[in-house]
């Protein structure tokens, strides 16, 4: 049965990686309705994703408490040390590629803030930016 779940919880992880790797590609050609598209997709995945590790979790809590004189590295077969290997290395490439995609969503988030600045110029009030009172938003001549 653990065997089941690591397969499956590698499965999510790496549909999460290709979906991130996809609002990248998606950033990088300003194409924001298809990453708001794959949102719910997304989100679905990691929540099956953390499903499935807590059910791992279980399971190997449960190995141990049924074999409390038996190592870990003990209990597991040759082919649940594989999956368990791949998941570790399947959560180092997300770390990765969430890295990536959080800087390119810093630069952009940025470059709209930027951009909102100079169209609606602000000034702090206390601890909040509010729109400046000599701010023209949009002026119109005939």
């Amino acid at each position: 049965m653990l065997s089941h779940y690591l397969q499956n919880a590698l499965s999510d992880l790496r549909d999460i990686i290709n979906i991130t790797k996809s609002d990248i590609e998606d950033i990088k050609t300003a194409q924001h309705d298809r990453q708001f598209d794959r949102l719910p997709l997304k989100e679905e995945k990691i929540k099956s994703f953390e499903a499935k590790k807590a059910i791992i979790d279980h399971e190997i809590s449960s190995l141990m408490t049924t074999n409390p004189d038996v190592n870990l590295p003990d209990l597991l077969n040759a082919e649940q040390h594989q999956l368990l290997e791949e998941l570790k290395e399947e959560l180092n490439n997300l770390r990765e590629v969430n890295k990536q995609y959080a800087k390119l969503v810093l630069a952009v988030s940025n470059l709209y803030n930027n951009f909102l600045e100079r169209l609606v110029p602000t000034e702090m009030n206390g601890y909040q930016k509010v729109a400046s009172s000599n701010a023209a938003i949009l002026e119109v001549r005939v």
